[in-house]
């Protein structure tokens, strides 16, 4: 199961994954210095905490790729992002996009020679069950149009 196969319909994972660093860094420079740290809601995370969020998450993606290529019958580590989030109020939007690209661009170079054998490759995820490995990166896709939908939405608020 995946919760953000919704998010991607019927577009290409790929293409949503190869095009996201662009897109964060025209929203962050649309939502500007003054508004990237302030939070959408009472409770909800800022532009930066997304940013911040989105560069752990694709330190996390990196990592479970390579496992799930690497392992047989590999279980992948889930984890709780509010438990990472309490740094992310000292930390740079401008930093935490450029992990994301760096993290992302060698990602990218890593899924560009997925056989696809290796993409049906399975791996099991202790909350969501088994997988493929094509499900990781189907979910990376959900997950960055999941991020970049809040980031859009405060972009287009009224500062």
């Amino acid at each position: 199961m995946n919760p953000y196969a919704a998010f991607v319909g019927t577009r290409d994972p790929n293409d949503v994954i190869a095009s996201t660093a662009g897109e964060l860094r025209r929203f962050a420079d649309r939502i500007g210095a003054a508004r990237i740290t302030t939070p959408r809601a009472p409770g909800k995370w800022s532009a930066r905490d997304i940013l911040c969020h989105l560069a752990d998450t694709e330190i996390v993606f990196a990592f479970r790729l390579r496992q799930a290529l690497a392992e047989d019958h590999h279980v992948i580590q889930p984890y709780d992002q509010e438990r990472w989030a309490p740094p992310y109020a000292s930390l740079d939007a401008d930093a935490a996009i450029a992990t994301f690209a760096a993290v992302r661009s060698w990602n990218l170079a890593l899924l560009n020679g997925v056989t696809p054998q290796q993409a049906a490759k399975p791996v099991t995820h202790p909350e969501r069950g088994d997988m493929t490995f094509s499900v990781i990166v189907e979910t990376m896709a959900g997950h960055d149009l999941n991020h970049l939908t809040q980031l859009q939405n405060i972009a287009m608020a009224d500062g």
